[in-house]
């Protein structure tokens, strides 16, 4: 790879202007200059102002339009798609508090063995769905495919009857979900750089949070509009309309997902452009995917890092409550059915502007566990309230839309993978598998030990273990800091300009050489290059 950092000299009076670009040569293709902005130049107001919101108006021409189109294609269907996801997912929790209770008459576990049977569809699929992409099955066929499969059987629970129906069905429609999240995640870390992904890897999980107001809201209108149309119960036509809406979303998934830059066939992206996503990512230090191998697979466990990652990325999911919030606002007797569930999309909202608050910063900082560990303490800090539970409503009210806040601890954590994880492509595919097989391995006893129905909605022990789990992600967070930096060392990685770890590159030959530019200002003058050939 050649690199090279333009310093303009002005003709008439010898000064110089802060670069606002750097070019990367082709190696296959001398003749071809990749433009990019440079991290450390000099913004312009306009740009300072629309970059602080999102980052692509920050960026010179070239690579704003490339983000741009990513940005369109990849990033807006990633959203549009786990929405639909969260949405199938959830459900069956607003169903459950609209008549789905009385109808089929489940007084017992039944609510908390829906999400269950769920989560072991979840953990048995998790990780074979992360083998199968890594080992070089297409995600554009993949992830599309289970998006139909599980929008075939959300449709079917509205025909059951009763629960054990609904417990084969759950369990088929987690295994069809279980490669969306952490596919997603390796697909956008292999394609944004460290000032792009944190906000949109928080927005894309944040997304959850739109869905379960849509959910809210949809079965709201369906209760107020659908409920006895055609002798169907609303809580019925909620998963007809939802399983109606994610047949399209899935089949559009075969067009927009973009696989690897080094795999992608993407109609959206032309031979210049899949060779400029390769330039990017290999600037920054960020290797390219290669099909996955046994020896890859058992190396990446050998070492500390993917077991305290888990604990970080999972800790704080394993305590929490925001999904019994319903529960409790239904036991005070004073809410309608549309307002049980209306009510909780208000913290929805709060977890979608915390994330892109406190991710855009984690961006602009270029730095991510700060802003993890305070995220963190929001849930942290509800918990305690509910802990102490003999407190006015108003205070059990502001605890429970508080957890909400804590919503960017997890994408955050999953923007770090990326860039910690970044010495193996494949690594981090198995990684953010692995991570979710735990974490759904957990959550398929946790609600019932901690959070049982019967129980509801003063959970004693549950907030207990609520405070545990967030207080151990903060201790989790800072030995994570302590040990990655520990092995950089140890392995003799450099942290380089975008503050990644890289393996220090032998033999690299540098040159200055002298030609005529034009300036940001468009005056000509002699440019001085230093240019760096780095051995690919």
């Amino acid at each position: 790879m050649v690199t090279e950092h333009d310093k303009v000299v002005n003709d008439e009076n010898g000064s110089t202007s802060e670069p606002n670009y750097n070019f990367v040569f082709d190696p296959a293709h001398p003749e071809r200059q990749f433009r990019f902005s440079d991290p450390k130049r000099v913004l312009t107001k306009k740009q300072r102002i629309f970059g602080a919101i999102w980052d692509a108006f920050g960026k010179e021409p070239e690579e704003r339009r490339f983000v741009m189109r990513l940005d369109f294609f990849l990033f807006t269907y990633s959203l549009i798609s786990y929405v639909i996801k969260i949405l199938d997912q959830t459900n069956i929790n607003n169903a459950f508090v609209s008549g789905m209770q009385q109808d089929l008459k489940l007084y017992g576990q039944e609510r908390n063995l829906f999400t269950t049977f769920f989560n072991m569809g979840y953990l048995t699929g998790s990780l074979p769905g992360q083998v199968f992409i890594n080992a070089g099955v297409r995600s554009s066929y993949f992830i599309p495919s289970c998006e139909i499969v599980w929008a075939v059987f959300v449709m079917c629970i509205a025909a059951c009857q009763s629960a054990r129906a609904i417990y084969g069905l759950r369990f088929i429609i987690g295994l069809a979900e279980s490669s969306i999240f952490p596919g997603f995640s390796v697909i956008l870390g292999a394609w944004y750089t460290p000032s792009e992904l944190g906000k949109r890897i928080a927005l894309f999980e944040m997304s959850a949070q739109v869905a379960s107001m849509f959910s809210g809201y949809i079965q709201a209108g369906l209760y107020a509009s659908m409920n006895g149309r055609y002798g169907i119960a609303g809580w019925r036509w909620l998963f007809i309309i939802d399983g109606v809406i994610s047949m399209p979303v899935a089949i559009l998934g075969f067009f927009a997902i973009p696989d690897f830059p080094n795999t992608t066939k993407a109609f959206y992206l032309k031979p210049y452009h899949r060779s400029y996503a390769m330039a990017r990512m290999d600037r920054i230090g960020r290797t390219a995917h290669v099909p996955l191998t046994v020896k890859m697979f058992t190396k990446m466990f050998m070492t500390a890092r993917p077991y305290l990652f888990t604990l970080i990325n999972q800790a704080s999911g394993f305590g929490s409550y925001t999904g019994y919030f319903n529960l409790w606002l239904r036991s005070l007797h004073k809410y309608s059915v549309p307002q049980l569930n209306t009510i909780p999309t208000g913290g929805n909202a709060i977890g979608l502007v915390s994330a892109y608050l406190i991710s855009n910063l984690s961006d602009l900082t270029n730095s991510r566990w700060p802003w993890i560990f305070g995220a963190t303490c929001f849930p942290l800090l509800g918990a305690i309230l509910l802990t102490v539970w003999n407190i006015p409503d108003q205070a059990k009210m502001f605890a429970n839309f508080i957890a909400y806040a804590g919503a960017p601890s997890q994408p955050l954590t999953v923007a770090w993978a990326s860039e910690v994880f970044q010495d193996v492509a494949a690594t981090r595919g198995i990684i953010m598998g692995f991570a979710n097989t735990i974490n759904y391995a957990m959550s398929a006893w946790i609600p019932l030990v901690f959070f049982p129905t019967p129980q509801a909605p003063h959970y004693k022990m549950g907030y207990q273990w609520a405070i545990a789990c967030n207080c151990l992600q903060l201790i989790v967070v800072v030995v994570f800091l302590w040990y990655v930096k520990w092995e950089r060392k140890h392995n003799g990685y450099i942290i380089n300009e975008f503050g990644l770890p890289v393996v220090p590159l032998n033999g690299d030959v540098i040159m200055t050489v002298s030609e005529m530019k034009e300036d940001i200002n468009g005056e000509k003058g002699m440019a001085e290059r230093t240019v760096t050939i780095s051995p690919v």
